[in-house]
């Protein structure tokens, strides 16, 4: 009887500790779905971040909720990749996050940087897609938003940004919640092991397809490709997923069936209804690869997909 009544006492003042605890959680708003993912990972066993654009929609445009803007108002921690990926994110953080501590990752110390292609038609190669005064350096109809020395901001599909960023959000973490901070550079630590570990794989699943030649829908994947040596010949749309002009879809279609190229990949976030016009009369294949990793239950987890579904496509 008395066990009874001290568990029946005792039961309330549990859930008000544990709803404390909960509470006592940072309270950090993440931009797109990979920083969302990484984020989570460090904050395992503390609290959840939370994410602003929905994995299954593009970055390049969106309307926040009101739920949203009332959690940026709240944030302590804001952490966004920057880099002119969600311009229009700019004045919702000056005016409703204004007090809450920024973190732009294409900032951090050590972060992988590339410039972004001011083309969409690479080569037949795979080269670099910048502009060197060759005919191709034409921007047919889109990439007006990436000008000439603009950072390509698809940071995240490098795996050593992830692993840098993920070393350097855990210290601040660690400085916003000293209670913490051990188990926010313990979740790092892990966390770089994991994307190691997913490195390995795809390296392992992409290295015999390093010269065959592809196309994407969107130039989002330069970062993924100079890390594992893939050669893509061009994109459907620019970096900034902007429509392309008919001149561009009919030179692609050119490139294409002069390359050989084996795919052209769709994203779940893009219109697919291009797909059909640039493949024709070429044997190019179509597969699905998503830098969002909308299906990914972690950053890690978001490395292998992409490597998984080009290799899967890019096989003979």
């Amino acid at each position: 009887m008395i066990r009874s009544q001290i568990a029946a006492l005792s039961a309330p003042l549990t859930f008000a500790l544990a709803g404390a605890a909960a509470a006592e959680a940072p309270r950090v708003v993440t931009d797109i779905a990979p920083v969302h993912a990484l984020v989570a990972q460090l904050m395992k066993g503390v609290g959840e971040p939370e994410l602003l654009v929905p994995a299954t929609v593009s970055e390049h445009g969106f309307a926040l909720r009101p739920s949203q803007a009332a959690a940026l108002q709240e944030a302590q921690l804001v952490v966004t990749v920057g880099a002119g990926l969600t311009p229009w994110l700019d004045e919702p953080l000056s005016t409703l996050a204004s007090a809450a501590q920024p973190v732009v990752l294409t900032d951090v110390a050590g972060t992988v940087l590339l410039p972004a292609r001011t083309v969409a038609i690479f080569g037949p190669s795979g080269g670099d897609g910048h502009d060197h005064g060759h005919d191709h350096g034409h921007d047919h109809g889109h990439g007006a938003g990436r000008p000439e020395g603009a950072i390509d901001p698809h940071a995240w599909l490098d795996p050593a940004n992830g692993q840098v960023w993920a070393t350097a959000l855990a210290e601040a973490l660690g400085a916003l919640d000293p209670a913490n901070a051990a188990i926010y550079r313990q979740n790092a630590a892990e966390a770089v092991a994991d994307i190691a570990a997913a490195e390995a794989e795809a390296t392992a699943a992409l290295a015999p397809l390093a010269g065959r030649p592809y196309v994407v829908f969107h130039d989002a994947f330069q970062y993924f490709e100079a890390h594992f040596g893939l050669a893509p010949i061009g994109a459907i749309a620019g970096g900034d997923a902007t429509d392309p002009g008919p001149q561009h879809l009919a030179e692609l279609r050119e490139a294409i069936v002069a390359s050989g190229a084996v795919c052209v990949f769709a994203e779940p976030q893009m219109n697919p209804a291009l797909i059909e016009t640039v493949r024709e009369g070429s044997g190019a294949r179509v597969g699905m690869i998503d830098p969002l990793g909308a299906e990914a239950a972690s950053y890690p987890d978001l490395l292998r997909a992409i490597a998984r579904d080009m290799a899967a496509c890019l096989r003979d």
